[in-house]
């Protein structure tokens, strides 16, 4: 009798240092998530990943560029009267942002809030009174004046 209750007590025992086992094993093969950052038009929200983060540390210069160019697949349609919100993680917000339109900078300075609003006519607004039905739209976690991650979306003109 004693030696059944020995063997139910050990099985238990493999079992739960088997969990654990496999519960860290999981954990270490996971990276950690990006920062988010979302677009919203009317109730229609947009959230997306890094589509270049380095945990926080400088991206280096010559990849910024490819970076910018990376589609996110991640589409949000607005029309001329809409209003854009940007949102990010307050991480973002804490090192400082910008917007990029078609891979080149729109301002001047980083924003460093975690939301904002910019009516949809300046994102389709084109040359010579054209405007565009597509836009392209980079947030770039810019700190000490290095891109730290780049978060890409279309905007897709719906009239």
């Amino acid at each position: 009798m004693t030696a059944a209750i020995f063997r139910g007590k050990r099985r238990r025992a493999a079992a739960a240092v088997g969990a654990v086992t496999f519960g860290l094993v999981a954990l270490s093969a996971c990276d950690k998530p990006t920062p988010l950052a979302t677009v919203t038009v009317g109730s229609k929200t947009v959230t997306s990943e890094a589509a270049c983060y380095n945990d926080g540390d400088a991206i280096a210069s010559d990849k910024v560029l490819g970076c910018l160019k990376e589609s996110s697949g991640k589409t949000v349609k607005a029309s001329m009267e809409d209003k854009i919100r940007f949102g990010v993680d307050p991480k973002i917000a804490d090192e400082g942002w910008t917007l990029f339109i078609n891979d080149q900078a729109v301002e001047a300075e980083p924003n460093k809030k975690t939301f904002r609003s910019i009516p949809a006519s300046a994102f389709f607004s084109g040359g010579q009174g054209a405007a565009a039905k597509e836009t392209k739209v980079s947030i770039v976690e810019a700190g000490t004046g290095k891109a730290l991650g780049v978060w890409n979306f279309t905007l897709e003109r719906t009239s």
